[in-house]
């Protein structure tokens, strides 16, 4: 087993905040004098089941902690969905119903277990101990804090001083996130920055129970593909944990080179000395960045897809965008041969080249679709059998008559 010293080394590193650092000392110290794992929860509200490259930030922070032999607990907020996360929203956030939750709930884990050690891992449901308490309970929950000390969260604050609504159901996310943490008895909580308050609540509550408080864990905000805003996908600037290996490697490629170590050390299981290393080369020019980023994509593409897809993806990147070649394996488009010229968004909608019929125009208007390699704007063509139709730089599909 790694020393303490060793384990605070590998645990600090990459984090934004340790509150308060020298409990998460104490606590370790007697993890190993009691030879007990500390229990490490991450809540997670599962409203939006796909999960990206910057939710596993906090994943790989709990794996190094599963790695050093302590406890970790995934509490599935399906019982906190119902009302909605106020955290950072401008508005009265809608609830889900229960159905969507459990299916949502069941895609989290799938993804969740592709960095976590699945038998190692306990996975909890807070409706196991928020749908028992009495309105009692409720109301005993509700004097363990003030309206005053909730407006001090950055959110309502911002609500109420502009006088838009807030519900007082809002004010109890907070209290029942605490109070998941009295129910596990957690050592240490994990959340985003963005999250700090609710993840304070723990704290607070454990104390009012008479527990020992547990250690929060802040990571940092992961930069989306722009290099400037989180990365989202409603911004369309991520790579998501489940996408297929060309697509997530050729996203890796468009990471700005600025980004490249940050990634390393918070979305890969490169060790510390290895990044350590890493970064003094490109320092001194002894590492290329181009070569240093295609390492970063196969590193991502393997940790999710395995070493011979990561192989296979960086040969398809080669060969298309370094040697201008179209790639061997194009899907094949199976059809009816047309007797007449084909309008062309309709045709890359219905083939999955574009979302939609405008998706496709703008596509065609940006220069981004192509045939057989060469641009084309034309919105009508005439097809011929083998034709390779191209949008962006990963998308393909040979036409084959029926």
């Amino acid at each position: 087993m790694k020393t303490v010293e060793e384990q605070l080394r590998l645990i600090k590193h990459g984090v934004d905040t340790i509150l308060p650092e020298e409990e998460l000392k104490k606590k370790l110290e007697e993890s190993m004098t009691k030879n007990k794992p500390l229990v490490v929860k991450l809540g997670l509200d599962p409203t939006a089941p796909d999960i990206h490259l910057g939710h596993t930030v906090v994943l790989r922070k709990l794996k190094t902690f599963q790695d050093l032999g302590h406890q970790i607990v995934i509490l599935i907020g399906d019982f906190t969905a119902r009302i909605g996360d106020p955290t950072g929203k401008s508005a009265t956030r809608p609830p889900l119903d229960e159905e969507a939750v459990l299916r949502n709930a069941a895609t989290y884990k799938e993804q969740i277990f592709k960095v976590l050690d699945e038998k190692k891992t306990i996975v909890r449901y807070n409706s196991e101990w928020l749908s028992k308490l009495s309105f009692e309970d409720v109301l005993k929950l509700a004097a363990k804090y003030t309206v005053a000390r909730m407006l001090e969260r950055d959110d309502f604050h911002k609500r109420y001083t502009e006088g838009r609504a807030i519900g007082v159901h809002e004010f109890m996310y907070p209290l029942m996130q605490g109070y998941d943490s009295v129910a596990l008895h957690a050592d240490i909580e994990f959340g985003g920055t963005d999250q700090t308050f609710n993840v304070l609540m723990g704290r607070h509550l454990q104390q009012e129970f008479g527990q020992e408080p547990q250690v929060v864990i802040t990571m940092p905000i992961l930069e989306g593909l722009d290099g400037v805003q989180k990365m989202s996908k409603s911004l369309g600037n991520y790579i998501g944990i489940s996408e297929a290996p060309e697509e997530m490697y050729g996203k890796a490629m468009s990471i700005p080179d600025e980004l490249m170590m940050r990634y390393f050390m918070l979305v890969t299981d490169m060790s510390i000395e290895e990044q350590e290393a890493l970064e003094k080369a490109l320092a001194d020019g002894t590492a290329h960045p181009r070569d240093t980023k295609m390492k970063l994509a196969h590193t991502i593409v393997r940790l999710y897809h395995g070493e011979e897809a990561a192989d296979r993806a960086q040969a398809h990147f080669v060969q298309i965008f370094q040697k201008h070649a179209l790639p061997t394996d194009i899907p094949e488009y199976a059809m009816e041969a047309p007797s007449e010229a084909v309008y062309v968004p309709q045709l890359l909608t219905d083939a999955g080249l574009t979302a939609s019929n405008s998706e496709a125009r703008r596509s065609i208007k940006a220069g981004a679709f192509k045939i057989d390699g060469e641009k084309c704007n034309e919105e009508n063509i005439e097809l011929t059998e083998g034709m390779v139709l191209q949008v962006g730089k990963r998308k393909f599909i040979k036409i084959a008559f029926k």
